[in-house]
C-alpha cells in the first residue's frame, strides 16, 4: 500500500511542480502559485491521504492494482490471495464503468 500512495503522490506531485516552473520562468506570480497550492493541498493531496489512510487497507490495495498503480507481479503471491475478494469488486466495479478514481471512500456507495 505504501508503494501505490507514494506512486499516486509524486504522480501529484510533479504535476504541482510544473506550477512551480511555471513562477521561476515569470510565467504566474506569486499569488497564482500560492493559489496551486492551496488546491492542492485541498485537493488531490488530501484526496490520496483520505484514500490510503481512512479506509480498508485490502482495498486500497486491490483498487491499485486494478487501475494499475500496483502490478500483480510486484505484490506477493499471500496477499494477492487474501485480497482476491476486493481485486474482483474493484474490476466488477471498474468493468460497469463505476470504479471512481481518488474519491475518498470510493467502495461505499
Amino acid at each position: 500500500m505504501t508503494e501505490a500512495y507514494e506512486r499516486e503522490l509524486h504522480r501529484e506531485l510533479a504535476k504541482l511542480d510544473e506550477s512551480f516552473a511555471e513562477w521561476r520562468r515569470g510565467a504566474i506570480g506569486s499569488g497564482e502559485l500560492s493559489h496551486r497550492i492551496h488546491e492542492w493541498e485541498t485537493g488531490p493531496s488530501r484526496a490520496l491521504f483520505k484514500h490510503y489512510n481512512r479506509g480498508p487497507q485490502d482495498m486500497s490495495v486491490a483498487y491499485a492494482i486494478v487501475v494499475g498503480i500496483l502490478d500483480e507481479g510486484e505484490v506477493p503471491e499471500e496477499l494477492l490471495e487474501a485480497i482476491g475478494g476486493a481485486i474482483e469488486f474493484c474490476r466488477s466495479l471498474q468493468e460497469r464503468d463505476e470504479l471512481r478514481t481518488r474519491e475518498g471512500t470510493w467502495w461505499r456507495r
